[in-house]
């Protein structure tokens, strides 16, 4: 696996409560990745600026095809702004027919616990203590 560490774009306050992210990308194919790489590098783009990142990091298994975000946010608010705004906007958008079984979990996480390590969130993941949304309800729900 290949893993981009975490990238701090702002020092957290330890008090403070933000909205963590784990977003789970399975491709169907091969086909979808140089579609997704290119939109990859445009997204670590957008996130340099972007208000209310606090820092992110990404976790690849090419091989397998399945790949993993995990940022951190100000609130829901600059979160659904980020979503919403170009080029993430055009890579859910591109992305769609390549994509199986998308899945995101988020959770609130104090300034201190920041970065949040891979092994916390995948935990959260996998027992469903966060709250699951799938691609298909997430385009619902923004309608």
């Amino acid at each position: 696996m290949a893993e981009i560490t975490w990238i701090s774009l702002q020092k957290p306050m330890p008090e403070k409560e933000y909205i963590a992210i784990l977003s789970y990308l399975p491709l169907r194919s091969f086909w979808g990745l140089p579609q997704f790489f290119y939109f990859t590098r445009r997204i670590q783009t957008q996130l340099k600026t972007a208000r209310g990142a606090v820092g992110y990091s990404l976790l690849a298994h090419v091989l397998a095809k399945r790949f993993w975000t995990l940022s951190v946010w100000e609130n829901e608010f600059v979160l659904t702004d980020f979503i919403h705004n170009q080029p993430h906007r055009e890579a859910m958008i591109t992305l769609r027919r390549y994509m199986a079984g998308t899945e995101f979990a988020r959770w609130k996480i104090k300034g201190a616990a920041v970065p949040p390590s891979w092994s916390e969130a995948m935990e959260r993941f996998n027992a469903h203590e966060s709250k699951h949304v799938s691609m298909s309800n997430a385009e619902k729900s923004s309608r």
